[in-house]
C-alpha cells in the first residue's frame, strides 16, 4: 500500500514541493554536458515535477496539464500507457487525458462497462498495483478481455487524493511482463499528487463550489478538444494521435491555452490548415 500522507521522491518529502528545492535538484541531476543526451530517468522525473510546480498559478489548463502528465509518465516510468480520469460534480468519473488515442478507448470502455481498476480505485480511494490482468478476469470480465486484446499484460491505478477525498484516479498499464518496481510505484504517486495539488490549486481547494467548478471546466474542456481533434484528422488525413499532438504543439509553441485553441479550431475560427505541422520525427 503506498502511504497517502504526503509523497516521497529524490530526497523531497511532504505534500506539496518547494519550486525552488525541485529547481535546484532538477539542475544538480541534470550537468550542462548531458544537454542533448537521453534524460535520465530521475532527471526527467524531477523536471516533470518542475513542471507541475509551474502550474500551481491562478490560471492554467487543466486538461493540457493532465494530457502532459500521461505522457511524461510513459516517458519516465516503466509502462506502456498512461491515462487520467476525474470525478464530475456529480461524482461520476469522466476520462480527462490519455496518453494515446487506444488508451483514451479504453478508458471509455472501462466506464460503458462500469468496470475495471480506474473505477475501483477511485470507489476505493486505495491503489491498485501490480495487478495481472490474466487474474483479474472474475473481477472484471469484459475489460479484462478488452485490455489483453490490446495487448496490456498489468494494471496500476493510483488515486487522486486530497484531504481525504478522492478527485480521480490515473491508470497505468504495462505490455511486458513482470512487475512495476517500487520506485517507479512511488514516483507515479507523487506525480499524481502534485498533479491533484496544481488541479485544485491548493491554497483554495479547501472551497468546495470552486472545485466543482474547476472540474466541470476541464471535462468541458475535454469534449471541445476532441472536436477539435477530429476536424483536424479530416482536414490534414491525420489519426487522432497525431491530429492531438499537432493541436497541442501550436499551444505550446504559441503559448495558448490548449482548451481555448481547441475552441478556436472547433468553432471554425481558426482553420485546421494553419496549426503550425507537426515536427518529422512526430509523424512516425
Amino acid at each position: 500500500m503506498i502511504p497517502r500522507q504526503g509523497w516521497r521522491c529524490a530526497g523531497l518529502v511532504g505534500v506539496c514541493p518547494s519550486h525552488l528545492a525541485v529547481q535546484t535538484l532538477y539542475r544538480q541531476a541534470t550537468p550542462t554536458s548531458r544537454i542533448g543526451a537521453v534524460m535520465p530517468k530521475e532527471a526527467l522525473l524531477l523536471r516533470t515535477l518542475v513542471e507541475l510546480a509551474d502550474n500551481l498559478v491562478d490560471d492554467f489548463d487543466v486538461v493540457d496539464l493532465l494530457d502532459h502528465l500521461s505522457e511524461r509518465c510513459v516517458e519516465a516510468l516503466d509502462v506502456a500507457s498512461a491515462g487520467v480520469m476525474l470525478a464530475a460534480p456529480g461524482g461520476d468519473l469522466q476520462v480527462v487525458a490519455s496518453s494515446s488515442e487506444a488508451m483514451r478507448t479504453l478508458e471509455l470502455f472501462q466506464l460503458q462497462s462500469d468496470e475495471g481498476p480506474c473505477l475501483d480505485c477511485y470507489r476505493s480511494g486505495d491503489p491498485i498495483i501490480n495487478l495481472e490482468l490474466s487474474a483479474a478476469d472474475r473481477r472484471w470480465p469484459r475489460f479484462t478481455a478488452r485490455a489483453i486484446a490490446q495487448g496490456f499484460r498489468s494494471v496500476h491505478s493510483l488515486p487522486m487524493h486530497l484531504r481525504g477525498r478522492t478527485i480521480g484516479a490515473m491508470n497505468l498499464f504495462r505490455t511486458a511482463r513482470g512487475a512495476l518496481d517500487d520506485t517507479d510505484v512511488l514516483a507515479a504517486q507523487a506525480l499524481a499528487d502534485v498533479a491533484t495539488i496544481a488541479i485544485l490549486q491548493h491554497q483554495v481547494a479547501a472551497d468546495a463550489h470552486i472545485l466543482n467548478d474547476q472540474l466541470s471546466e476541464a471535462l468541458n474542456s475535454r469534449i471541445v478538444i476532441e472536436q477539435a481533434k477530429g476536424k483536424i484528422s479530416e482536414a490534414a488525413g491525420l489519426d487522432m494521435d497525431h491530429a492531438f499532438r499537432r493541436l497541442r504543439g501550436h499551444a505550446r509553441n504559441h503559448s495558448l491555452a490548449l482548451a481555448e485553441l481547441s475552441r478556436r479550431v472547433a468553432d471554425g475560427t481558426l482553420a485546421p490548415g494553419s496549426l503550425d505541422p507537426l515536427p518529422p520525427d512526430r509523424r512516425a
